[in-house]
């Protein structure tokens, strides 16, 4: 299923990885219904102006601006309305969209489970798992009726476990990333049972697991942990390379193309990993060399020194 010409929904569009999909599926001739919270720049590293808002509106046949918080039913009523308004259909949906870590817990994002209220877990399960099932159960509905058409959903690699000693554990049990965590073992949990339910419909549904990256918000948060050493932060603000969203492009790209008759459903793929065997390169090819220039500004815009 090449991507020209089909019907592209991407949540969180406005910024990070969402925009790289959006500039991806457009470069390759889709449609692209373009979905996210706010289109206004937060200000935060790696959004300061409206350039690539107005890049869009720019291009009125290809592409349609909506603004939708995902953890409200009606908005995701909405968002689906004006798709079908102005496309009539949809091939693809990538859900990528989801509140962070240090969306509820700024600046950090870090803090223990005895720490949180259900507020917290209502909000980031409102978004995370309820919203993507509810744009989820709208925007299949014209793949099933086509008999074609994939979904891919974004999670992160805490919501994994792995055998050890033949018990299962958490990748990162110190990352203090509650409720972020459980909710993406949620969403995955749930696509790979979709995964299944779909398949008589010739519509796949796989996931996929993020390298670290630079962000919206990444340098801000991490001259933080830097400056201060944020209580339980092992690496003060140092961890692995990361990477520019594009790296996600490739893969995600490739999965949009498939449908369950290819025999891709059902999976979770990590990103760097399958970069790696499919030749587009590793860290050394994906690496954001700007990342310790941007946190060093902040450090150096604050008054704060690591």
């Amino acid at each position: 299923m090449a991507l020209k010409d089909k019907v592209a929904v991407i949540t969180g569009s406005a910024r990070g990885m969402g925009r790289a999909y959006v500039r991806e599926f457009l470069k390759e001739g889709a449609k692209v219904v373009a979905i996210d919270l706010s289109w206004n720049p937060t200000g935060f590293s790696g959004d300061k102006d409206d350039t690539f808002y107005r890049e869009l509106l720019a291009r009125p046949n290809d592409v349609v601006t909506v603004t939708c918080d995902i953890g409200e039913p009606a908005q995701v009523q909405a968002a689906y309305d004006a798709a079908m308004q102005k496309f009539g259909t949809a091939d693809i949906l990538i859900n990528n969209a989801g509140v962070r870590q240090r969306d509820l817990f700024p600046p950090t994002g870090r803090i223990t489970t005895l720490q949180t209220k259900r507020s917290d877990w209502e909000r980031m399960f409102g978004v995370t798992v309820f919203g993507a099932m509810d744009l989820t159960k709208l925007f299949i509905q014209p793949m099933i009726q086509k008999r074609r058409g994939s979904i891919v959903t974004t999670i992160s690699s805490g919501a994994i476990h792995h055998s050890h000693g033949g018990a299962y554990m958490a990748l990162r049990p110190n990352s203090r990333e509650v409720p972020y965590q459980p909710a993406k073992a949620a969403i995955l949990c749930a696509m790979f049972y979709l995964a299944d339910e779909v398949k008589e419909h010739n519509v796949a549904v796989n996931v996929v697991i993020p390298g670290h990256t630079r962000t919206t918000g990444f340098d801000e948060q991490n001259a933080y942990r830097r400056a201060t050493g944020a209580a339980g932060d092992p690496n003060r603000g140092r961890g692995p390379t990361p990477l520019v969203p594009e790296h996600m492009v490739p893969l995600v790209s490739f999965l949009a193309q498939q449908d369950a008759a290819s025999g891709v459903t059902g999976k979770c793929f990590d990103v760097v990993t399958w970069n790696i065997e499919h030749g587009y390169g590793g860290v050394e090819r994906w690496e954001d060399k700007e990342a310790e220039a941007g946190v060093e500004a902040v450090l150096q815009a604050t008054g704060s020194r690591a």
